[in-house]
């Protein structure tokens, strides 16, 4: 019989409407509560020690209709919004902080990108100034026509307009990492316009606000340090990342011989799995959607699903 697993994969819960920007995608908090009251009712609700001692023997039952929480990038709605729904109903989360933006006060390029899609201004005067950096760094970089880039990444896809998906796509990995950088902050700069340190204290939790989590009963796993696009990074690059990310676990108190790493923006590669398997890491959790087969899938490349695929 096939141990089949839903996962399911939050980032911001929190009252958007109320909020500074509310176009940042995302599940109130009324939809979060009542989706975990419908999954309640409609599946079993697994703690991530449960997947890993099924992964870890065939004989190992999971209950029929198995449904994992999980929650990425370590926002600050994890602990204020998420933890005391989840404590209340005794249910255990997953949560997968990036080790980077907690201990150093940075904020996440994908997180900048959200924040500067959200601040809601002209988004063509924003493509008008990726295109003024382009047309800047061109020739040093010998980088392709503005024409071919926005011919390129300038398409529709499920929830955004092409204008955005032009956007993130250029800003998340097109372009080398030094330019990209460049022009994230510019971005940010100009249409956020608030201290990078300050607006991290406010978007993550603290290292104090996930060891309480972990106390109650929450799992951390691993999100990267840096969050690189993992399968986009050589080989040394990704060890180093990995023996960052088991340091972080191991000052949050993890046990880093049965631990479970999830990938930023989902993307991972054989090496990256091999250096994983080395390290006593027993999960990897990607983004590609459907419903996982414990018996027939990869552990290391589990699928999930969103929140919005949810039928409440």
């Amino acid at each position: 019989m096939a141990r089949k697993l839903t996962i399911i994969c939050y980032h911001y819960v929190r009252e958007l409407e109320h909020s500074r920007y509310p176009g940042i995608k995302g599940v109130s908090l009324k939809q979060f509560k009542d989706q975990i009251s419908f999954l309640q009712k409609k599946y079993t609700i697994i703690t991530m020690e449960e997947l890993i001692e099924a992964i870890s023997s065939a004989s190992y039952k999971l209950p029929r209709k198995s449904l994992l929480l999980t929650f990425d990038d370590g926002h600050i709605d994890h602990f204020t919004n998420v933890f005391p729904v989840l404590d209340e109903k005794s249910i255990q989360g997953s949560f997968f902080p990036p080790a980077k933006a907690v201990l150093n006060n940075t904020i996440l390029d994908v997180n900048k990108i959200q924040f500067i899609i959200a601040a809601d201004h002209d988004r063509n005067e924003m493509i008008e100034t990726i295109f003024s950096c382009l047309d800047k760094y061109r020739d040093k970089w010998f980088l392709k026509t503005n024409q071919y880039y926005y011919h390129k990444y300038a398409r529709k896809w499920r929830l955004d307009t092409k204008e955005v998906m032009f956007i993130k796509r250029m800003l998340q990995k097109e372009l080398p990492e030094e330019i990209r950088l460049k022009i994230i902050d510019k971005l940010f700069r100009k249409y956020v316009g608030i201290d990078e340190k300050s607006f991290s204290k406010e978007l993550y939790m603290s290292l104090a606000q996930i060891r309480c989590m972990k106390r109650k009963g929450m799992y951390i796993g691993g999100h990267g340090y840096n969050h690189y696009w993992m399968a986009s990074i050589n080989a040394d690059v990704q060890e180093k990342e990995v023996d960052l990310t088991i340091k972080f676990l191991k000052r949050i108190g993890c046990d880093i011989n049965d631990w479970v790493m999830c990938y930023p923006f989902g993307s991972y590669n054989n090496n990256l799995i091999s250096i994983l398997r080395n390290k006593n890491c027993k999960v990897g959790l990607g983004m590609e959607l459907g419903v996982s087969d414990i018996d027939k899938d990869n552990h290391f490349s589990l699928l999930r699903i969103r929140p919005n695929d949810l039928p409440v």
